[in-house]
């Protein structure tokens, strides 16, 4: 007899066993209509899913009361279109063996290998969106049935699709390495034996009847039928490889998404097409804002002299922030020892997301000499000195030496490497002078280039780069002063994002994994770090959600999420609380016990990366910049040779305020002058002819209106846009014409 839990804390009794959608319906046909899947336990799960003990249960339907669409619900609906698609596809193109395909934030994709003879392309996509229709209209039931694990690895093999193969193989906890290029009948043998008289199972889910239609190797959870899906759609290509290894198979990934209804999925894809409008790739390109040049190297941004002011009129804008909140400015090194980095944790921690260690030419030279192994030569640059382990009691060592070897120190490489952050240098400006409990906290702030070392295919314009410069702040602060420091961060961030117009965003607290040994310090003070945050996320006003596993290793973190204006969510600033890099780095200052005391610090980047904030801006803008960041601000258009002087007059007056300005003398007509400055997206088009030079004023044009606002005195037009831009669009010129 189940005792079934809802989510309201009303509880329902069963005689015997029932279905997900039993229970639905008794509580209301209407809400077993609506139903696509369930919750049992937090578990996300069918809703033929038997309940045959004590439970909670909550029922998934595809929007919530507030009319969004349900998280849950839209991955069940995608994970089912991804089945759909590989069955359209397969119709389209037979032959196609079949990898994995996953649910995603906006969609889902499935990995597949095509023949070679038939490759897929874009020019596909109508027939399979005409057959993805087709099944979806069918209104087919997703089938859940299972198999012995042994009659499905010998189903599999019979198939000869080895990566559905590997994939049983893997649910078993039994996979070949990834490498591993053919599937040999010994150890198919192997397998099947292993299993043969064991209780494991293997799932599959037919879209239809099993044995009667098109079936796929899934864990689940689907929703209850195709014509649930609602609406979806295939949307692009890319390859990948099997288990992400470049030395495996090479994959076609085929993405798609799908929604509850068509309007959403309509509404989605005009979100696209205008994303595709603002590419910041595009855009950088057309105003020039900045350049990528193979020959430098992918991920490495060049400022062109029109985006380098868009990026100093942001640095001075947050400098002048900072100063009003008492941070001193730094200026540290590009480079780092790697003793530095194996202390404050980062080497080798995040290794493979850092660039190779910098070894000295005479050190290389003479281990050349010697026969030295690269697996040598790693052991040894990632070994810990007698020196550093010595004079550290073993709580310390355990939190700072990553490997369980400790190197002599003629054993010992020394090295340098490129710095992935600049925390390790600010704590040694820190431990460079005593500090008193009168002193704190101590705030230093430095525009920081660091370097991160990005797969190829994951680079993207200035969104993912390899090299970038963070607005990055470390306070150094006791644990009393916690609170108030944290909430000028959040201040800090929230006049950012005011001044930009980015009003609509959210905040996601990262807080740590208890089943994760990755997290460094003791359980004492990442409690009181995480009850910080979550206390100052509290007190915002806006949205917040606490996310277990999100937290870096060394403390928890507070991140800001931005929905741009047409609807995309972007992680940009970011605030953590670190008890930990006190302890590794030794740091203390004397408090009013004249006693040594462990500093707290709070990492702080408000922008995060410049290089991904300007190009977030780029797209939030579609490079319509406001005219404070706007790299040309004004544009004189003489409509003559007659009025060249007088525009070269108003052109010296606006570059007497320090308004960015330009004169354009050239022989194109007015209009055709217009429609540069208007492609150039420059805020105001000044121009100008024989009767404004006579009057000593300007005809006024701004972005984005279709016509002239009329003629003002060019005095009053300096004295507004002057102010414009000194407010940061806190008043416009506009107003001169009640607009």
């Amino acid at each position: 007899m189940p005792r079934i839990t809802l989510p309201d804390g009303s509880v329902k009794e069963f005689p015997a066993p029932v279905t997900a959608r039993q229970v639905a319906e008794a509580i209301g046909p209407r809400l077993a209509m609506a139903a696509v899947g369930c919750k049992v336990n937090g578990e996300v799960r069918d809703l033929a899913t038997l309940l045959d003990h004590d439970c909670s249960l909550a029922i998934i339907t595809t929007h919530a009361r507030d009319k969004t669409p349900d998280p849950d619900a839209l991955n069940l609906i995608r994970h089912s279109a991804a089945h759909v698609m590989a069955e359209a596809i397969q119709r389209v193109i037979p032959g196609v063996q079949l990898a994995y395909g996953p649910p995603l934030a906006t969609g889902f994709y499935y990995d597949m290998h095509v023949p070679a003879e038939r490759p897929l392309s874009s020019s596909d996509f109508d027939r399979i969106n005409q057959e993805m229709a087709a099944i979806i209209k069918e209104d087919r039931p997703f089938t859940r049935y299972e198999q012995s694990a042994a009659e499905a690895i010998a189903r599999l093999s019979k198939e000869a699709n080895k990566f559905k193969l590997d994939n049983a193989v893997r649910a078993l906890q039994a996979a070949p390495a990834a490498n591993e290029g053919v599937i040999h009948e010994v150890r198919l043998r192997d397998w099947v034996n292993r299993y043969h008289d064991t209780r494991a199972t293997l799932s599959f889910y037919a879209t239809g009847a099993p044995g009667k239609n098109w079936e796929d190797l899934c864990r689940g959870p689907h929703v209850p039928s195709t014509g649930r899906i609602g609406a979806a759609r295939v949307m692009s290509l890319a390859s990948s490889y099997w288990h992400g290894d470049e030395n495996s198979d090479r994959l076609t990934r085929v993405y798609g998404t799908a929604f509850a209804t068509q309007a959403e999925l309509d509404a989605h894809l005009n979100q696209v097409e205008e994303a595709k409008k603002r590419d910041h790739r595009v855009i950088g390109k057309q105003l020039r804002l900045f350049h990528i040049d193979e020959t430098v190297g992918q991920g490495l941004i060049l400022w062109t002299p029109a985006g380098a002011i868009v990026r100093k009129e942001l640095q001075t804008f947050i400098a002048a922030e900072l100063q009003k909140q008492g941070y001193t400015e730094v200026f540290t090194p590009h480079i780092g020892s790697l003793e530095l980095y194996k202390t404050s944790g980062h080497f080798p921690y995040y290794k493979d997301s850092q660039f190779p260690p910098i070894v000295e030419r005479d050190t290389l030279d003479r281990l050349a000499k010697e026969g030295c192994s690269c697996a040598d030569l790693m052991h040894r640059v990632e070994g810990v000195s007698a020196r550093l382990a010595a004079g550290i009691n073993e709580r310390t060592r355990k939190q700072t030496i990553t490997s369980d070897r400790v190197l002599p120190d003629d054993k010992l490489i020394e090295g340098f490497m490129l710095r992935p952050m600049n925390c390790p240098h600010h704590a040694k400006i820190f431990d460079s002078a005593p500090h008193s409990y009168r002193d704190m906290p101590v705030r230093l702030a430095e525009f920081g280039t660091v370097y991160r070392w990005e797969q190829s295919g994951e680079l993207n314009g200035l969104t993912r780069v390899r090299g970038f410069t963070q607005d990055d702040a470390h306070l150094f602060c006791t644990e009393e002063q916690i609170p108030g420091e944290i909430q000028g961060c959040l201040a800090l961030v929230k006049v950012i994002f005011a001044t930009l117009g980015m009003k609509d965003y959210r905040v996601r607290v990262g807080l740590r994994d208890h089943s994760d040994d990755k997290y460094t310090g003791s359980t004492e003070n990442w409690d009181k770090a995480e009850a910080a945050c979550i206390q100052a996320a509290e007190s915002l006003g806006v949205p917040f959600s606490r996310e277990p596993g999100e937290a870096a290793f060394y403390g928890p973190k507070i991140d800001f999420v931005v929905k741009d204006v047409i609807g995309r969510e972007w992680q940009l600033g970011t605030v953590q609380v670190d008890y930990n890099m006190a302890i590794r780095f030794d740091l203390s200052y004397t408090g009013p016990d004249n006693k040594a005391h462990r500093p707290v610090v709070i990492h702080r980047a408000p922008f995060g990366s410049m290089e991904r904030f300007c190009g977030v801006l780029i797209e939030h803008f579609a490079g319509a910049f406001p005219t404070w960041l706007s790299p040309e601000q004004a544009r004189i258009l003489p409509i003559s040779e007659k009025t060249n002087h007088y525009g070269a007059a108003v052109f010296a007056a606006l570059k007497a305020v320090g308004v960015r300005a330009t004169l354009d003398t050239g022989n194109d007509r007015v209009q055709a002058k217009i429609k540069v400055a208007a492609d150039e997206k420059v805020p105001y088009q000044l121009v100008v002819g024989p009767r404004d030079a006579e009057n000593n004023q300007v005809s006024v044009r701004a972005r984005g209106i279709q016509k002239d606002l009329g003629a003002v005195s060019l005095d009053a037009f300096v004295t507004a846009i002057k102010d414009e831009i000194a407010s940061r669009g806190g008043t416009t010129a506009l107003s001169l014409f009640n607009v």
